[in-house]
């Protein structure tokens, strides 16, 4: 895993060798300060994402929060939350579709369908994306976030990510932003380190 201060000094030398807006941009926001969480099962780093999606990290961290504390601060086992009440869950912050989600999560740690994390380790990331996006409420983009922040992949894009294709139109000045197939193909230029581009991408000043 590319988790060392070395490794992502190779990563940004890289990025801001491509041009002068990437140089200025790196400079600026200074060194890597990527944090993954490695030691996470895909279960739990999915359920983690769901919680937050469409929502500001502080209303995820608090459901999360709230839901952690109904098994005494441990996360859940995929049994355990199975088995929870849906109004104790509700009363979390999850709405009735992010529910379905978690517990369909939660069925699909138990069957096999979402892989514990050493066969997950073995996985490519389109075969890991194909096989979650089976699951009811999981887009791509959340798999994308298991892969950057849980699997420690150092070379993904999320195409689909509002962030990434606003803080490239920043950066380059951009009338409009590029679309997911433009930004996917201008991105193959960052590769094999398009997770740190993304990183930096979330951060470019407005």
């Amino acid at each position: 895993m590319l988790t060392n201060t070395l490794h992502f000094r190779q990563a940004t030398d890289f990025l801001a060798s491509l041009d002068a807006d990437w140089a200025q941009l790196i400079q600026t926001v200074g060194e890597c300060q990527f944090e993954p969480k490695p030691t996470r099962e895909p279960y739990e780093a999915l359920i983690r994402a769901v919680a937050y999606q469409q929502l500001h990290a502080k209303a995820g961290d608090a459901i999360i929060k709230r839901l952690l504390s109904i098994y005494d601060d441990a996360f859940p086992a995929p049994s355990q939350l199975l088995a929870t009440e849906f109004d104790s869950l509700r009363a979390c912050g999850f709405s009735a579709r992010k529910i379905e989600t978690i517990l369909g999560i939660a069925e699909g740690a138990i069957s096999g369908l979402v892989p514990t994390r050493t066969v997950a380790d073995a996985m490519a990331d389109e075969d890991l994306i194909q096989r979650l996006v089976t699951l009811k409420g999981i887009g791509r983009w959340t798999v994308e976030m298991l892969l950057m922040f849980t699997m420690v992949r150092m070379d993904v894009l999320p195409a689909d990510d509002f962030g990434i294709v606003q803080g490239y139109k920043r950066l380059k000045k951009l009338d409009a932003a590029p679309t997911r197939k433009e930004i996917t193909e201008i991105g193959k230029a960052w590769s094999p380190y398009r997770t740190i581009a993304s990183w930096y991408l979330w951060r470019v000043p407005k």
